[in-house]
């Protein structure tokens, strides 16, 4: 199976990190997407949206994520994605939420137009009412990921066992750290990211994201 990446992208190193951590050989296919190559005619022949990741597989071609990292649980039958369908029900809307709420707000309204210069906006005014609107959303999210989701007790997003939630959750949480977010007013999310920051791979499947947060050290951000 070939997966069509950038060391970078939040969806990428989602599908990377759970590939990695269930041994699932992977070709790695890098897409240049600060170069502009996921637009260039080569790879829009192949994926018509332009985005990463997209997974090939013997001819079977898959974008999204959410669908990948699905497809590859139900290929070796991952307990990261339970059988029980109440178990799997709760696994599909945590990651729903993610996706829909969390990342949403946190990515596109706070992140990328202070790191991405397509995404800022076309005036200062405009540009600070964005971040701050980000950043008020974001914050009520991860309130409710503190207190509701993960809570006290929780180690893991659905309990004491990984599921694909979390390995959603945690790059999209962790890609605030970029702008400088520590999520001091969110202990119970620290302890949620830090656990998923210890598993095996984590540090390997991260070193470019983290080459990039590197080099940010020192800039002024808004942050949480």
């Amino acid at each position: 199976m070939k997966l069509y990446y950038h060391p970078i992208s939040t969806s990428s190193l989602i599908v990377m990190m759970f590939a990695a951590q269930e041994g699932i050989p992977l070709e790695l296919q890098l897409i240049d997407l600060m170069n502009g190559e996921q637009r260039k005619p080569d790879y829009k022949a192949l994926n018509p949206v332009g985005l990463v990741p997209m997974l090939e597989d013997d001819g079977f071609r898959l974008t999204e994520s959410g669908a990948i990292i699905r497809y590859l649980a139900g290929k070796i039958g991952s307990a990261a994605y339970p059988t029980d369908l109440k178990k799997r029900a709760r696994v599909d809307e945590i990651m729903q939420w993610f996706y829909s709420n969390f990342y949403k707000d946190l990515a596109i309204g706070m992140v990328y137009p202070q790191l991405l210069p397509h995404h800022k906006r076309q005036t200062d005014e405009v540009q600070a009412g964005t971040i701050e609107w980000g950043k008020t959303k974001a914050e009520n999210w991860l309130g409710i990921l503190d207190k509701d989701i993960i809570g006290p007790s929780h180690k893991l997003l659905c309990g004491e066992q990984i599921t694909l939630a979390d390995y959603v959750g945690a790059e999209m949480v962790k890609m605030g750290e970029l702008v400088g977010c520590e999520y001091r007013k969110f202990p119970n999310v620290c302890r949620w990211l830090n656990n998923m920051k210890g598993l095996k791979h984590w540090g390997k499947v991260h070193e470019a994201v983290e080459g990039f947060a590197a080099s940010l050290k020192g800039k002024q951000f808004v942050a949480i």
